[in-house]
Formats: structure tokens, C-alpha cells, sequence
């Protein structure tokens, strides 16, 4: 079973694939890991030498890629993944999308803490993340929507998160 975690940044989709992965005996991996070990420089700098869509179309293959290779699989996609390139249409295609919803306010947060390492918010002030937040999501929801799992990231278990794979 190939298992596509998906969500806003910082909503613990790293860390609940890890999880998962140890739990279930599936290789795991984290798109933006794998998109800087190929490209052998980090996020922030392909995102300031070949800008976002360049990005956006690495993402693009490493997730085929990765889904392709593996027939039993936890992939943890960046925020933005579902929304380029039909990549929620390619993921539902070939596994389980889960959607990690967490609150804004613990989104905020987390990212407070790790802006820097973030290219999308990296240069937005502390007063302004929350806004930027909203907005962001907004526009994302519509593809997030669209996944086969929903859970509230905040109340999350191993233990509830295990159970609604099997019950889905």
C-alpha cells in the first residue's frame, strides 16, 4: 500500500510518516529529503538559484518516481505538492492520501520557530505568519479536500492514526 501523507508545513507530516513507517515495516520517505539529496543543495537555495517552478517540477518527478519504485510506501509530500501538476489526482491514483489538518494556531506556532529554513515564509515577519497562514491555506483546501483520509493533526495518536487507515 502506498500511503501519501499531505498538509500545510509544519503539520507534522514527517513526523507521523516516521511514526507510521516503524509501525507498519513500509519505507518512508520525505519528498523535500529526497528532492536535496538529488539536487545536493537544500530547498531555500534551489528555491533562490531556479525559483519555484523549477522546484515545483523536481517535486513533480521525485514524487512519481518514488511512487513508481515502490508498490508499498509512506511518502510525506510538501505543503504545496497537491497543488501542482495534478499530483492529487497522481497520488489517489496510485495509493491512500492522507490529509494531517492541524489548527492554525499550532501552525503558527511551530513555523515560528522555523521560519529560516522555510523558503515560502522565511521573509515574513513573526506579526504577519498567522495571515499568511490563512490565506495560504485557503487556497490550498481545495486540493487537501480532496484527499481520502482526514485527520485533526492536533488529537492525533499512533493508535487513531493506525485505526482509519484500516477502517478506510
Amino acid at each position: 500500500m502506498r500511503i501519501f501523507l499531505i498538509g500545510f508545513m509544519g503539520s507534522g507530516k514527517t513526523h507521523w510518516g516516521k511514526l507510521l513507517s516503524r509501525h507498519m515495516q513500509l519505507p518512508f520517505y520525505d519528498l523535500d529529503e529526497e528532492i536535496v539529496k538529488i539536487e545536493k543543495n537544500s530547498i531555500q537555495q534551489i528555491f533562490h538559484e531556479k525559483g519555484e517552478e523549477y522546484f515545483r517540477i523536481k517535486e513533480h518527478e521525485v514524487l512519481e518516481a518514488l511512487a513508481e519504485d515502490h508498490k508499498a510506501v509512506i511518502i510525506s509530500t510538501g505543503g504545496g505538492t497537491p497543488c501542482y501538476f495534478n499530483n492529487i489526482e497522481f497520488m489517489k491514483s496510485k495509493g491512500r492520501v492522507i490529509w494531517l489538518n492541524t489548527s492554525i494556531d499550532l501552525l503558527v506556532q511551530r513555523l515560528l520557530k522555523d521560519k529560516s529554513s522555510r523558503p515560502l515564509i522565511k521573509n515574513i515577519s513573526d506579526s504577519e505568519l498567522k495571515t499568511f497562514i490563512i490565506k495560504k491555506l485557503q487556497g490550498r483546501k481545495l486540493y487537501y479536500e480532496q484527499a481520502d483520509i482526514l485527520l485533526q493533526e492536533d488529537s492525533l495518536t499512533l493508535a487513531s492514526f493506525i485505526k482509519s487507515i484500516q477502517h478506510a
